[in-house]
């Protein structure tokens, strides 16, 4: 990578993380398609060149699981999906110049060739450490298969991640209390010989490759305190049928060696297959690869972005002459996978001789009308959903897209889409592309012919440079917004000179007007071009431009348009009321049963434990029957449901790095298509601040102003709902009990 402003005149991939094979895509995956595509096209358009690169995710114990249950083989079931995505992307306009899946036998080879490497140049050891066990199924339980509490959070953990918790990775053996998802079964934890990845070896590499990193804040940020700690080694290898085979090999182990046994002296390295998160990302490179054996390396070589200067370079410390030979690798992923992109990965590469990633943007979570989405309770609108309610795949693509920034959460409702579809493409850019191109058209038969004015080429040029800036930046939303932009300043325009009122009596006027006014429709069609690229298409299409849309640069959005060009048609379709109604039922209703279901079986449960206690409480009344009369023991005092302590301690300079103060609200205010969350200005002494809080639902607004709290002032802003949130209030427990101060502290007063 290199440290260049974009554009650069070195290859560039764009990936997005793989979609795993196990499930149906909904708005919160597309986010992230969505967003990768955007990206990469707004590349092309600043004259980057680019390839865009992905892969369905084949391996891993979920679909191992799934397939069991579906009673069919893995590669089936996963291959199932692998179609199904193949389909679904096209039509949200995700366009893959390639798209793989990692048991394909591009990927198998590069994964072993990977590993091979990293063998051969001594990252890979091998170690005997506890891997849970079914002993009732005879069964070893890799990730997925046992479940668990986490031992650095206490949440309830699946397999190879806390999920419901603190996110972090985990490593077999490390689940307490664990329990097999096959049968239900307590789980035992066994010895068994497994590969690592010597991660150490990159320790100092990796601090480095962070403060290069470019992307969003969270991508570098959140790895540092593992990078910075005790960094673990990760295992490379599962007790599993389904996956890359470990490639083994050694020649024996080095005497002076005491890291660990050499991979290849244990023959029964032949019966375990790669960890997941190891093929997953070397997806990336095969389905790069992929895409040069189709085209030709004269078109697109693979090897000029993941090696540097088209060969391997090892070692485990990064030279800054590479950067002047190397591509650039832009990774746009959830931020539930930040660590494997930003720790493992670099790792990987690293050990392989490749180049590292310039770039890696991590996009929040989407929720559903508020809150959180949940497959399971059926609070998602599915791909499929989307698309069979009629819409078309440009709108959802500008909403996810410039509803907030990259790391910030999205939220998703029929309502507050159609809110915005209405006003911002309908009602705005649609509006002005429409009336210009019919009026131009009924009184020109096109673009008359003359020279766009000062002020409009200056509004123009002053758009390019912000699409340019927003490219180099990685800021999606204001890609997206560039062109909506442009268009309210057209309709400012055109609204302001009335041509209509001009054509008659001030033709030349009227003409340098309607000139102005299609030359600012050619410049939306360029710029809206990577995130609405069919709507921009058929703009194009309507100015009766030649070729494709695609296929323009930026210096086009300044060129004339045509002379002659048909009547256009409207580009968006107002979305009805009564159909927003009907959709956000179908999606209410589905909740409630999807509610009901899970009601009905969590009832089940507490009627089989009532069941099980009864019995047990007839066994302990048979043992105390000979008990003398006052001898029974009192009840015990319940006990609060209360996560344990986290046992990981923080030392105290990290705590003195957080600026806790005292602060007291000032306003209060519910934020317009959230049902949870509450603006507020606080006084902070020294300054007074915007936040956001979850806390609607549990405190009244009106009640808040003049409560002193406890704010976290130097969080990282972030925006929700379009609204910037510049800290965080803190508060306790579920119902969100605000902290505040015992005695007369004023707004400001730093907590210690």
């Amino acid at each position: 990578m290199s440290h260049d402003p974009l554009p650069t005149d070195r290859p560039a991939v764009v990936t997005v993380g793989l979609p795993y094979a196990n499930g149906d895509l909904h708005v919160g995956h597309m986010r992230t398609y969505v967003g990768g595509d955007t990206y990469a096209r707004a590349l092309r358009r600043v004259g980057q060149q680019t390839a865009f690169v992905c892969g369905s995710d084949m391996h891993g114990t979920p679909i191992a699981v799934n397939a069991a249950e579906a009673g069919v083989d893995p590669e089936t079931f996963a291959l199932g999906y692998h179609e199904q995505y193949e389909e679904t992307f096209p039509e949200y306009n995700v366009a893959f110049d390639n798209y793989g899946h990692t048991h394909d036998e591009t990927n198998v080879a590069t994964t072993q060739s990977f590993v091979e490497s990293w063998i051969e140049h001594d990252h890979v050891f091998e170690k005997e450490i506890q891997v849970a066990y079914d002993p009732g199924a005879d069964q070893w339980l890799p990730d997925r298969m046992v479940e668990g509490t986490c031992p650095y959070c206490g949440e309830h953990a699946r397999g190879d991640e806390c999920d419901e918790g603190c996110q972090r990775h985990l490593e077999p053996g490390e689940i307490e209390d664990p329990v097999s998802t096959i049968t239900g079964n307590p789980a035992e934890y066994r010895t068994r010989e497994h590969r690592f990845l010597r991660l150490s070896d990159f320790q100092d590499y990796l601090q480095g490759f962070l403060d290069r990193l470019e992307g969003t804040a969270n991508a570098r940020n959140q790895p540092r305190e593992w990078v910075e700690g005790d960094l673990q080694d990760l295992c490379i290898t599962r007790d599993l049928d389904w996956g890359i085979d470990y490639p083994g090999g050694g020649d024996g182990d080095d005497p002076g060696d005491d890291r660990g046994d050499d991979p290849g002296d244990d023959p029964g390295g032949s019966d375990l297959v790669l960890y997941v998160w190891v093929d997953a990302p070397i997806e990336y490179v095969s389905s790069t690869k992929q895409y040069t054996e189709r085209v030709g390396a004269d078109t697109y070589d693979w090897e000029a972005v993941w090696k540097i200067g088209g060969e391997e370079r090892h070692g485990t410390a990064w030279d800054e002459s590479w950067t002047d030979e190397s591509g650039e690798i832009v990774h746009v992923i959830g931020r539930d996978i930040i660590q494997h992109h930003t720790v493992f990965w670099p790792s990987m590469l690293r050990g392989t001789g490749y180049n590292e990633p310039r770039a890696v943007l991590a996009t929040g979570f989407v929720g559903i009308e508020g809150q959180a989405l949940s497959t399971s309770r059926n609070r998602a609108i599915w791909a499929s959903e989307y698309l069979d309610a009629g819409f078309h795949p440009d709108l959802f693509r500008y909403y996810i897209v410039t509803s907030a920034g990259v790391e910030s959460d999205v939220d998703f409702s029929w309502d507050r889409f159609a809110e915005r579809v209405n006003a911002e493409l309908v009602g705005n850019l649609g509006n002005f592309c429409y009336r210009s191109l019919l009026f131009a058209e009924r009184n020109y038969g096109g673009a008359p012919e003359t020279e766009t004015g000062d002020e409009v080429r200056e509004h123009i040029t002053d758009a390019i440079e912000d699409f340019e800036d927003a490219v180099a930046d990685y800021d999606l939303r204001r890609i997206g917004t560039v062109a909506t932009d442009l268009a309210n300043v057209g309709n400012e325009y055109i609204q302001r000179e009335e041509p209509w009122h001009l054509v008659d009596e001030e033709p030349e006027h009227a003409a340098q007007v309607i000139a102005d006014c299609v030359q600012l429709v050619k410049a939306c069609a360029v710029l809206a071009q990577p995130v609405m690229p069919e709507k921009a298409a058929a703009l194009w299409d309507q100015l009766g431009e030649s070729g494709s849309v695609a296929e323009a640069d930026l210096d086009d959005a300044l060129a004339a348009p045509p002379a002659t060009f048909e009547a256009p048609e409207e580009l968006f379709a107002k979305v009805e009321d009564d159909r927003v109604e009907e959709l956000t039922a179908e999606l209410h209703d589905r909740v409630e049963a999807a509610a009901g279901e899970e009601e009905e079986e969590e009832e089940e449960e507490e009627a089989a434990e009532a069941a099980e206690a009864a019995a047990s409480e007839d066994i302990d009344n048979e043992a105390g029957a000979g008990a003398g009369e006052g001898e029974s023991a009192a009840d015990p005092a319940p006990v609060a449901d209360l996560e344990p302590l986290v046992e990981e301690r923080v030392g105290f300079e990290d705590f003195q790095d957080l600026d806790i103060r005292v602060a007291r609200i000032e306003v209060a205010e519910p934020v317009e298509g959230a049902d949870d969350l509450v603006r507020l200005e606080v006084d902070l002494g020294v300054e007074t601040r915007q936040l956001v809080a979850g806390i609607r639902q549990l405190h009244d607004v009106e009640d808040l102003p003049g409560t002193k709290i406890i704010v976290l002032a130097n969080l990282e802003p972030a925006e929700l709902f379009g609204v910037e949130s510049n800290g965080m209030l803190l508060a306790a427990g579920e119902d969100a009990d605000l902290l505040t101060t015992h005695g007369d502290a004023e707004p400001g007063t730093k907590i210690r």
